[in-house]
């Protein structure tokens, strides 16, 4: 026990790092498996790096006989800074992550049996045309199944869905049930699979081949399982929320004769199932591992009482997890904030205003669900001399094929003899031109325009003259005008936004996301007086966006999805967009819940993983429009506003006993926020009937005989007070 106490004590005079009682559990917990339970801002990089300190110090353990594997890059390097900064003296501690560990295994694998290999992840090499790179293999047979190209948005989600596949171990016979909105996904796996093992002497391997064949090969080779066993004592994994069931395989395997095994995690920062997380092995941690011990690290470091509190409340709501309770002893700060605005635009221009007024710009963060929801924010941040660095620049935006049509129909105003550039975009009008037609006008070449000769040298019906005399006059209409007035003729005049709700009928694009970027594009065009000035600064954003890489760790706003801002602190973080169908999204709300797989309590931890980045203040930024149209407020930030501020209406309120009032079982209630229609007529069990109005902040507002009231939508949908009226 002396030994015990006295290298706490030199660690706090050398370091100044001074262990609360779970952490030296932790610490002195060395032999056996170990589930460590981390909540947010606990102190855990510190405890894990103490405790490998501990069995070298204090135990004798060689440091070259200790694993400790990551899930980024950038923790293993954070790890291995801060055990050099921690135990300067010391041999180092092989820190990688899982895919660098696997590798290793493949590599030694393959030198046996002689077979040679090429990774093809990676960029393709334009020097040499031989080297096969992934996204060009799968370009190429979406192209030979689809016969048309594949969009980035559709290549990275055929990227994911096989790769989800791999991580998982699914069996070929069971890949049909993995779903994927990309026509033809199974079809091109198993091509694509082909294409890889077509030459027997060079095999290609993707990122996630090297987990599978890792996995198979200390399966298989009794030798290697026993010499990747014998390297290592103890194994540590940080991140383990995040890891998939091929890689716990990968770890079970090699700490299978010792047993020593400390799995680092937090179950409620699990937000990567779609990328094949296994946040359930984390709760039969036992099953696996009987002898485990579990401990919990509940103490937040890192933010103010109220913040802790809120999120704690918030996150106990999920039926799926460990019983944790998060606290912290720090000082209490600011009251959660939450801000409704009128419309989504007024998000960007709320957001710039605020953050113009900071003395110091690296102390916040903007964090949103959708890369794309950045555009607009980096748009009014430029135009407000607002520094910001991107955690994740997606670029995408500004090679959508909406944007190039914006554009090429912007190019046709300036140049109407350009026949190319008109076959880019003449099914995307309402001016009726069939292949056969857009063929015949293909072989005139006298420099005259497009739509004269359409007119006067191909054959056309009665209707067709009609419109494209139409087309003719609206994009002659076009020159001169502003960028923004435009774009509305695009959209309207020309048929354009029509033509985008064919083409996601046909396609199943879906049409919310198309009307975003169209609707970003009019808002970077408000303040433009020419399409040349439009062009250029769509080129501009779009460096500014991948150069704003520069200023990390200087004086800048962070601007990251939620999903990227895990491990990340700030003193002032905004969450916005937070409306019913990108937080929670319209795809967790309609997924059916398998097996313990519960998509709206993932999307319930994506939200505490956002509300848990901030140590002093915290907004929540909401809307009412979007697109013209109402919105509804996430359901997570009214599960917060209630936290907040939980309303003792007088139906749900408390009896003259002081206790609660039994709530009659309605079979016709509402119980869902998307049920929520506004104008829609519901009737409540004490006012009776009524009209929704609206959402506010405070809740719901539906118009009574009675009059107005503000209702807490969470009260109304958990209780059963509102139905559909008759």
């Amino acid at each position: 026990m002396v030994v015990k106490v006295d290298f706490f004590d030199r660690k706090k005079r050398e370091l100044g790092v001074s262990l609360n009682e779970v952490q030296k559990k932790a610490v002195l917990q060395t032999e056996g498996a170990l589930l460590l339970l981390a909540s947010p801002g606990s102190g855990k990089t510190t405890t894990i790096i103490m405790r490998i300190g501990y069995l070298i110090e204090e135990k004798g353990v060689d440091p070259s006989r200790i694993k400790g594997v990551t899930f980024s890059k950038a923790s293993a390097m954070d790890m291995k800074e801060r055990f050099v900064r921690f135990f300067p003296e010391l041999e180092p501690v092989d820190f990688s992550t899982i895919h660098s560990l696997a590798f290793e295994v493949v590599r030694e694998h393959f030198y046996k049996e002689s077979i040679k290999y090429q990774l093809i992840e990676g960029a393709a090499d334009i020097k040499d045309p031989s080297f096969m790179n992934k996204k060009l293999m799968l370009r190429k047979i979406y192209q030979d199944y689809a016969g048309e190209n594949i969009t980035e948005d559709q290549l990275e989600e055929l990227a994911t869905y096989i790769s989800f596949i791999k991580n998982k171990l699914i069996k070929k016979n069971h890949w049909s049930t993995v779903p994927c909105d990309v026509p033809h996904a199974e079809q091109i796996f198993e091509e694509y699979e082909k294409v890889k093992n077509a030459n027997p002497g060079q095999l290609l391997l993707d990122y996630d081949d090297m987990l599978t064949i890792a996995n198979e090969a200390l399966e298989q080779n009794p030798y290697l399982l026993r010499k990747y066993q014998q390297r290592y004592d103890y194994v540590l994994t940080d991140e383990s929320q995040d890891t998939s069931l091929v890689q716990h395989s990968i770890i079970e395997k090699l700490v299978r004769g010792h047993g020593n095994i400390c799995v680092v995690a937090d179950d409620d920062q699990s937000i990567y199932t779609w990328r094949a997380a296994e946040p359930q092995y984390l709760l039969d941690f036992k099953q696996v591992y009987p002898k485990a011990k579990i401990v919990k690290m509940e103490q937040n470091y890192r933010s103010s009482k109220e913040i802790v509190e809120v999120a704690n409340q918030f996150i106990k709501r999920n039926k799926n997890r460990y019983d944790k309770n998060m606290f912290t002893e720090n000082e209490s700060a600011k009251p959660v904030v939450i801000k409704v605005f009128p419309d989504y635009e007024d998000q960007s221009k709320y957001l710039a205003q605020e953050l113009s007024k900071l003395q110091s710009y690296k102390n916040a963060a903007v964090l949103y669900r959708n890369n794309a929801s950045s555009i607009l924010l980096i748009n009014g941040f430029e135009r407000a001399g607002i520094p910001f660095y991107m955690k994740d620049s997606d670029n995408r935006f500004f090679s959508h094929w909406i944007v190039e049509d914006i554009l090429n129909f912007m190019r046709v105003t300036f140049n109407e003899v350009r026949i190319d550039i008109f076959e880019k975009i003449y099914t995307k009008f309402n001016g009726y031109v069939t292949k056969q037609q857009m063929w015949e006008l293909k072989k005139i070449a006298n420099g005259q325009s497009v739509f004269d000769n359409l007119l006067n040298m191909v054959e056309l019906k009665g209707y067709q003259i009609k419109q494209i005399k139409a087309c003719k006059e609206t994009f002659q209409q076009m020159k001169g005008k502003t960028p923004f007035h435009v774009i509305r003729l695009i959209r309207e005049d020309l048929g354009y936004e029509k033509a985008l709700e064919k083409m996601s009928q046909r396609l199943g694009f879906k049409m919310d996301a198309l009307l975003d970027i169209l609707n970003t594009l009019e808002e970077i065009s408000g303040s433009l007086n020419t399409m040349t000035e439009f062009a250029n600064r769509l080129k501009h954003l779009e460096s500014m966006m991948k150069t704003s890489k520069v200023n990390k760790g200087q004086n800048a706003v962070t601007l990251s999805t939620l999903h990227s801002s895990k491990g990340l602190e700030f003193k002032k973080v905004y969450m916005t967009d937070l409306i019913d169908g990108i937080i929670p999204s319209k795809s967790d709300n309609e997924a059916k819940k398998e097996g313990n797989l519960n998509p709206m309590e993932e999307a319930a931890r994506l939200f505490y993983v956002g509300m848990t980045r901030a140590e002093k203040e915290l907004e929540l930024i909401s809307y009412r429009k979007r697109n013209k149209k109402n919105t509804k407020p996430s359901v997570f930030l009214l599960n917060v506003a209630y936290i907040l501020d939980p309303q003792k209406e007088k139906e749900a309120g408390q009896k003259s006993d002081g206790k609660k009032p039994e709530i009659p079982h309605n079979p016709n209630a509402l119980t869902k926020v998307s049920q929520l229609i506004v104008g829609s007529a519901v009737k409540h069990r004490v006012f009776g009937r009524g009209e929704i109005l609206g959402f506010v902040e405070e809740g719901i507002e539906i118009r009574f005989q009675a009059g107005v009231k503000k209702l807490s939508i969470e009260r109304c949908l958990t209780m059963g007070l509102l139905e559909p009226a008759d």
